[in-house]
């Protein structure tokens, strides 16, 4: 009777555990309608303002800057309040209400500043968000749980640019129109997370071993983690980017460019599962597999034509969806319980700081190349090579594993 009652109380738990993430999952998908379906037009609507593909480079890698940089100090907050619904609830409702006010604006600035205070946004709910799903991760698996919730988050990233370039192919690229019509998903969304502050006030117990009390620091391992994950931010562009290329070259059309992101976004779901399920099987081995199959989108999609463009997007879509999962997957690994929501705010700040410079470099180059100083076979190159380098440390945080496996039994 004790063994069953105990078998029961554990069914329960994980299936509590379980649906957290699917809830979760939905505030994500309809955040994600709201801010991606702005995102997938924000470089062609920056050029429509007057906007430079620098100016496009920078106010992307600027506001993801701001949008990972300040976690390092909400995921200090996080801990040391452990107030996550409060922070969780703010940093959506400053994320989300900003896309609809972009149908208010008239000139690029403007434009640029609320792209910006909708990364803040993200910036404020991030850490706080991904520690409570770490709770449930104990009891479902690493890899499943951020490889679900970055599904389920990139179906709402497929939806919203979908909505978007409806309404510009049936209002003539009212673009005005096409941020107004967002509100609806953002309010959804928070109301969501409202709903989960009911049904889940304490999502620490969720946690198995709940009791126990981490008193380790950071170690060596999550440093060198960070300096490969930096890597790969250096070199990946942003979308706003490839859609500034695509629509400079004349390769598609102003509707169909957010069909491009909304297929990324399809792309990236699929990745996500991919890869949670893989990293919860060979570990950090998946980092490895990962970066390989997603460096190589730079080449494809600035030096071929349409359906190398396709190609390019679909890659890059790949490289996404790695990112968006079991990279967050690692940390919750490694990070000690009491300082996780630390350990990702320090971890995003630092992809965030390396995500900028990549973005503004790339934007720099591209303006450089139309001018005829830079070839777009050069800055394709340096994408590669730069993500590349992430590879060998992944290796050996690899083998560090194997050892460290080896001295424990």
């Amino acid at each position: 009777m004790i063994r069953k009652l105990s078998a029961a109380v554990r069914e329960f738990s994980r299936n509590s555990a379980i649906i957290f993430v699917v809830l979760f999952g939905f505030v994500s998908l309809f955040a994600d309608m709201t801010y991606e379906g702005a995102r997938s037009i924000m470089g062609p609507y920056l050029k429509l303002l007057g906007g430079s593909a620098a100016v496009v480079g920078f106010v992307a890698g600027f506001g993801e800057l701001v949008g990972y940089a300040f976690r390092i100090v909400t995921g200090y907050l996080a801990d040391r309040t452990k107030r996550y619904w409060l922070l969780t609830f703010m940093g959506y409702a400053i994320n989300l209400l900003a896309v609809p006010f972009l149908a208010l604006t008239g000139n690029w600035i403007s434009a640029s500043i609320l792209l910006v205070v909708e990364r803040f946004g993200k910036s404020i709910r991030t850490p706080a968000r991904d520690a409570m799903l770490s709770y449930a991760r104990s009891r479902v698996g690493s890899g499943w749980t951020y490889g679900l919730h970055e599904a389920m988050d990139q179906v709402g990233a497929v939806l919203g640019p979908v909505i978007v370039a409806g309404v510009l192919y049936f209002r003539n690229g009212d673009y005005r129109l096409a941020f107004a019509v967002l509100l609806l998903p953002a309010l959804v969304s928070l109301t969501l997370v409202l709903v989960g502050r009911i049904l889940y006030p304490r999502p620490s117990e969720l946690e198995v071993n709940q009791l126990e009390v981490d008193a380790k620091g950071l170690g060596r391992g999550y440093w060198l983690y960070l300096a490969a994950v930096g890597c790969i931010a250096l070199g990946f562009a942003d979308f706003p980017l490839l859609a500034y290329h695509f629509q400079t070259k004349g390769m598609f059309s102003e509707s169909m460019i957010p069909i491009l992101y909304a297929a990324a976004m399809a792309v990236d779901a699929l990745s996500a599962l991919f890869f949670g399920w893989l990293y919860d099987r060979v570990g950090v081995k998946s980092l490895i597999i990962a970066a390989l199959a997603s460096c190589a989108f730079a080449p494809l999609a600035f030096l071929g034509g349409a359906p190398a463009a396709w190609a390019g997007v679909i890659v890059w879509g790949i490289g996404m969806g790695w990112q968006e999962s079991i990279m967050r997957s690692v940390i919750s690994d490694m990070a000690p319980r009491d300082r996780r929501a630390s350990a990702f705010g320090i971890f995003n700040a630092g992809y965030g700081v390396f995500w900028f410079a990549g973005s503004w470099a790339l934007g720099s180059l591209y303006d450089l190349s139309l001018a005829g100083g830079f070839s777009l076979a050069a800055l394709s190159a340096i994408s590669v090579a730069v993500q590349i380098v992430a590879v060998p440390i992944y290796i050996y945080l690899t083998m560090s594993g194997r050892r460290a496996d080896r001295i424990q039994t």
